[in-house]
């Protein structure tokens, strides 16, 4: 009897370890993806790829295909998280922040073209500094357009949250004890507080949300 029970107990040591396993953000992207299209009513015809590196998703009426960058998805660890980096990403679609910054680019070519390297406008259009506050700005965009769809789809809107400050943030913001991209997840919290309170209730069960929470509510109260 004894023996039974030592060989019942490793086999289901053995097992636990590969179910637990066989949760992959990856993995999860079509399903997930299919979800936010069809409770949203959007085409459900398009399919998900998960690929390396940024994305360019400026062809997708065509191609009916969402580029996912594997990169996000490993600051996802279940499906509301990996919800909010494919919503992030349809929102910058339905917003058109693709058609927008292709657009910006050949402009931007035909500009540094007639103009010399240092001419103060080329070093404008040029800069980081300009590069990055239009992709916060986009971001901001798409962040509350896919925090809606995660709603609409049955996800924790909160996970948007969470992805963002789970991503690389400044070296300023860490001298400053804010979260990473804090201006990012301050501008979903705040939709969230405001639109809907009831999902903000609910929480969100881990230590990166805590950590936002402390520095979040503060800024909630005194306002």
């Amino acid at each position: 009897m004894k023996k039974i029970i030592v060989s019942l107990f490793a086999a289901v040591v053995m097992v636990l370890p590969a179910s637990a396993a066989k949760w992959v953000a990856a993995d999860r992207v079509p399903v997930v993806g299919k979800a936010l299209l069809t409770k949203n009513s959007l085409p459900a015809n398009a399919t998900f790829k998960v690929v390396n590196g940024s994305v360019d998703n400026s062809n997708v009426a065509t191609t009916n295909v969402v580029y996912i960058s594997s990169a996000d998805l490993a600051y996802a660890g279940n499906d509301s998280e990996v919800a909010a980096v494919v919503a992030n990403e349809l929102g910058h679609i339905i917003n058109g922040h693709y058609a927008k910054n292709k657009m910006k680019n050949i402009a931007k070519a035909a500009l540094t073209s007639n103009l010399s390297a240092d001419n103060i406008i080329t070093t404008a259009s040029n800069s980081e500094f300009m590069a990055n506050k239009s992709s916060l700005s986009d971001n901001k965009e798409a962040d509350i357009t896919g925090a809606d769809m995660m709603i609409q789809a049955g996800y924790n809107p909160l996970a948007m949250v969470v992805v963002i400050t789970k991503m690389p943030g400044s070296t300023l913001e860490t001298l400053a004890g804010k979260p990473a991209n804090s201006e990012r997840a301050m501008n979903v919290f705040d939709y969230l507080t405001y639109n809907y309170p009831s999902k903000v209730k609910v929480g969100y069960g881990c230590n990166e949300y805590r950590a936002f929470l402390t520095y979040a509510n503060p800024i909630v109260a005194d306002r």
